[in-house]
């Protein structure tokens, strides 16, 4: 850490036990929502953790079936299965493990999320997790948008003596740089660190941060430590978050400039006032987004 270096501390620590279904997707872990916290973790409004499950083999493609977004991004990173994704602005494809798909809905779209035809006949393990960004305010109503990021397109960075591996899917590390392309600035790093191995994230004085634990357990100070499914909050003041593993541990490190602008959100919208969302309910209603 060098001298104008500060560390972020843990402010608080976001666990919850419940487990449910979203759609044909199930179990799935609400880590977080912008209900629970409102604005403490922008630019980022909600995490879910999917799985670990198994999908019996012979079912027909399930998962989640049309539905509205409007107003901000869902990110979602497959660790086990596949899923075919379709929206109405023509974006979509498949993905399977360390794939990403960043849709940005902005203005409005309408998409499924299913398992691909080919993973539901044979089966088998499934992991995946769904972050929601938000937008700006003065990109909400732009055109939507899809990213197709595949697993050869996410630049991994292996740690020195077998340590671990840092994906950089968004933003910047070490200076090893995201394909994502995002609104604002911030950083969604895929990591893995062998039990005592140890890793700095930097990022700036008043940005979010945040890390989830899928799996493992970290130390982030003489006192705090994070078991797995649980999510660290850390300070506002500082720039680095400083992790140790005391075991084999799965992790997400996300960092960001958080928005500074109102906040309001209802059911698949998410928009900065409660007369945009009135409006965003009305233009499903009218018909003014494509049907799939």
């Amino acid at each position: 850490m060098s001298k104008s270096s500060v560390l972020k501390t843990l402010a608080f620590v976001q666990h919850n036990d419940t487990r449910f279904a979203v759609g044909d997707f199930s179990p799935v872990l609400s880590v977080f929502s912008y209900h629970e916290l409102s604005t403490t973790p922008s630019p980022f409004l909600l995490l879910d953790h999917i799985g670990p499950g198994r999908l019996l083999p012979g079912r027909p493609p399930g998962g989640v079936h049309e539905h509205p977004h409007r107003g901000f991004e869902t990110v979602t990173i497959v660790y086990a299965g596949e899923l075919e994704h379709r929206d109405s602005s023509g974006g979509g494809g498949l993905i399977g493990p360390g794939d990403v798909q960043w849709m940005t809905a902005a203005h409005g779209v309408i998409h499924r999320e299913l398992f691909s035809p080919g993973f539901a006949a044979t089966g088998g393990p499934f992991e995946m997790v769904q972050l929601w960004v938000n937008l700006p305010a003065a990109d909400k109503m732009n055109p939507a948008r899809y990213q197709s990021l595949s697993a050869t397109q996410i630049p991994c960075i292996t740690l020195p003596d077998d340590a671990g591996q840092v994906r950089v899917i968004a933003g910047h590390w070490n200076g090893t740089h995201g394909p994502a392309d995002t609104h604002t600035r911030m950083n969604v790093l895929d990591v893995r660190l062998a039990a005592g191995a140890q890793a700095t994230f930097t990022t700036e004085d008043g940005d979010t941060a945040l890390v989830y634990l899928l799996a493992g357990r970290l130390r982030l100070s003489e006192v705090d430590v994070l078991e797995e499914q649980a999510m660290a909050v850390m300070s506002a003041h500082g720039t680095e978050v400083a992790i140790t593993a005391e075991e084999g541990s799965r992790l997400l490190v996300l960092t960001g400039a958080p928005l500074g602008e109102p906040l309001n959100g209802h059911g698949p919208f998410v928009m900065n006032t409660y007369d945009e969302i009135l409006q965003a309910y009305e233009d499903i209603k009218a018909g003014r987004l494509i049907i799939l």
